[in-house]
């Protein structure tokens, strides 16, 4: 009997799945300042994503790296810095 595989995309069937009506360009032309809240909703269609497990996770703005935000989390009891780009990002 095979092994499933451990890759990015596993099991996240429903999770990663993305309405066809909700296209365009401005997700990637976002905008945020530092000290805002945000949530993280991760965006199937573009690489370069967070790990699935932090989709939903409402964190705060910290810092900027070129183009990406990093962004402070708590998920599990710890504070986790996730850094993403402006497509995985939604403004609160």
């Amino acid at each position: 009997m095979a092994r499933f595989g451990h890759g990015v995309r596993s099991k996240t069937r429903k999770k990663l799945t993305k309405d066809y009506k909700k296209q365009g360009i401005t997700k990637y032309l976002r905008k945020f300042k530092i000290g805002e809240k945000v949530a993280i909703k991760i965006d199937p269609s573009s690489q370069n994503f967070p790990h699935p497990r932090y989709h939903g996770l409402i964190g705060e703005v910290i810092n900027t790296r070129g183009r990406s935000y990093v962004i402070k989390v708590k998920a599990g009891g710890t504070y986790k810095t996730i850094i993403s780009t402006p497509e995985h990002i939604k403004k609160l």
